[in-house]
């Protein structure tokens, strides 16, 4: 049996195999291209000659270096009806690339992903988060001077400003940690005025320190935004950041020190969340990197841009989806009922989370990483019983021709859950563990837009299938709106119908016989409401299903008078 030593050489032969067949399509006996240079993408450079059999009209389509077609030339194939020329339909952007990057490869049918060339898989044994967040924004790995000015300036700007604490510390203490994030990044957007385009200009990130110190400022803070978060929910106070400890172990610090500031971390587990910290750096063009992207090309200031995206991120289908398989291995319990489960998986009664990808057509490089700290994590703090559910189920399903056919392989999602749980994390704050180093990623395309020839802002096109033309009519003229697009039910809470119930008699008693609010009784002022006559249409609207759930005009402001007609005037 191989020891663990020999087990890793293997996974890492077999991951960089699969990195040189990933750059090399040739037979080794017919001399093999160099892997590192890359196979021309999509054949090259060329043309597409389209005949429009509508009209029997021809047309030559550029096919660009990169193995791209512009979508604009499409514009031309036109065939009469109102004069304009095709369009694209893609929901999802499924085949849509809306810009050119140099910062991170996927090739989902190979199972690669790549940082700035370099393969995830090295970097999560050799490297650290903060020396891949440099490559990712900056190009390359840095040297030893520079990665040890990156770390220190990072940790430099860890701490928040008092008022984005004091404005954090108002949010409701069951505030969901995202919320939390998304309000001190914008909170955060306030405090730096020199840096906002909407104040000094749209050419202030053109400055190279302009850039540089947002991307540390944001960097360095987000591992404190979430330290907050988490204390949000907890009613404690985050320690300080200590300046004087890594990125991943000064966040395990902020969490748990508290009063004691000679609090240590374990380096393991802080070396743990750090690889995790890693992984999820950085994933090309993403939801919600795609969000940076569309943000950052109106010219918005960076932290908008940062925290629309980690909006975007919030999502149950993007950052959530670790959360689902917690749950998913929680029902399914034991190893024993696998079977009964892949079968309902089957019969189209039960979901499977954590397997299958929109990109990855092969197995999630980064699930295997994550596999592998799971099994550190347990060995410091115990063993979760679900990952050997977990392991049995990806073994059942590997085997299964079902989920073999249909390229479902697990996802970095399937075991990171895990992870984060037997760390101590709830599954709510998952997502936030997937926001502080995806800032990153960010941040990297953030930049790299700002110096992009080709970047436009962004304003997709749409098919519109809405009415043509109708006439504005009178409002007495008009049909109720019907079916289920009219507004139905915005229920009221109690305390609006204690706010109600106290307001609508006074008032429209008011209304109607001039009450001062000195001489009548409670119990008179109900008799003289109840004496109002409505007629047929008021009837009708009292009877609403929004006035039935205790809605009125002006909602606590204006009472029932307005429904009911009551004027100061004998019925």
């Amino acid at each position: 049996m191989p020891s663990d030593a020999e087990a890793a050489s293997r996974r890492r032969v077999q991951a960089l195999s699969a990195h040189v067949a990933g750059g090399n399509a040739a037979d080794a006996s017919q001399g093999a291209p160099d892997p590192r240079v890359r196979l021309t993408p999509g054949g090259g450079p060329g043309s597409l000659t389209v005949i429009d059999n509508r009209t029997g009209s021809r047309y030559e389509i550029p096919v660009r270096e990169g193995g791209y077609v512009p979508a604009s030339a499409f514009k031309a194939i036109t065939a009469g009806g109102d004069g304009g020329g095709l369009r694209v339909f893609d929901p999802g952007y499924v085949n849509t690339a809306p810009c050119k990057s140099k910062i991170c490869f996927i090739d989902g049918d190979k199972g690669i992903l790549r940082y700035r060339g370099y393969p995830i898989e090295e970097l999560a044994e050799k490297s650290s988060y903060l020396e891949t967040a440099f490559a990712l924004v900056y190009g390359d790995l840095p040297d030893a001077p520079q990665l040890r000015e990156w770390e220190q300036t990072i940790m430099r700007h860890s701490a928040l400003p008092v008022p984005v604490i004091a404005a954090l510390e108002a949010l409701p203490h069951d505030a969901h940690p995202m919320g939390v994030i998304l309000a001190g990044l914008n909170a955060l957007s306030t405090f730096h005025p020199e840096q906002n385009p909407a104040l000094q200009g749209g050419n202030v990130y053109r400055s190279h320190a302009a850039q540089d110190k947002q991307i540390v400022r944001i960097i360095g803070k987000m591992t404190t935004l979430a330290a907050h978060a988490y204390h949000r929910n907890t009613g404690r106070t985050p320690a300080p950041p200590n300046q004087k400890l890594g990125y991943a172990e000064n966040f395990l610090y902020m969490l748990d020190a508290g009063l004691d500031p000679n609090h240590k971390p374990n380096a393991r587990l802080a070396k743990a969340m750090d690889v995790m910290f890693l992984l999820h750096a950085e994933h090309e063009m993403n939801c919600s990197t795609a969000a940076a992207r569309h943000l950052a090309s109106s010219g918005v200031d960076v932290y908008s841009a940062v925290a629309g995206a980690v909006g975007a991120l919030y999502g149950p289908l993007h950052g959530g989806a670790n959360e689902a398989v917690l749950k998913m291995l929680s029902r399914i319990g034991s190893v024993e009922n696998i079977p009964r489960f892949l079968e309902g998986v089957k019969n189209k009664k039960e979901k499977m989370f954590g397997f299958g990808h929109r990109v990855y057509k092969n197995f999630d490089p980064r699930a295997s990483v994550i596999r592998n700290v799971a099994e550190e994590v347990f060995e410091l703090v115990g063993r979760d019983p679900l990952i050997d559910v977990a392991i049995a189920l990806e073994k059942a399903a590997r085997q299964d021709e079902y989920f073999v056919k249909r390229n479902l392989y697990p996802n970095v999602d399937f075991y990171s859950g895990l992870v984060y749980r037997a760390l101590g994390f709830p599954p709510e704050f998952f997502t936030v563990l997937f926001a502080v180093p995806r800032a990153a990623g960010y941040l990297a395309h953030w930049r790299e837009s700002l110096t992009d020839p080709d970047v436009k802002i962004m304003r997709p096109q749409q098919i519109y299938e809405g009415v043509w033309l109708r006439s504005y009519p009178t409002i007495d003229s008009r049909p109720p709106c019907r079916g289920e697009d009219r507004m139905w039910n915005v229920a009221p809470s109690n305390a609006s119908r204690r706010r109600l119930a106290g307001e609508t008699v006074e008032m429209a008693a008011s209304h109607y016989h001039g009450y001062d609010g000195g001489s009548d009784s409670p119990s008179g002022l109900a008799n003289r409401l109840a004496s109002v006559h409505l007629d047929a249409g008021q009837a009708q609207r009292l009877s609403s299903p929004a006035f039935s759930a205790g809605v009125v005009a002006g909602d606590a402001t204006s009472g029932v008078d307005a429904l009911t007609g009551v004027t100061g005037k004998e019925p």
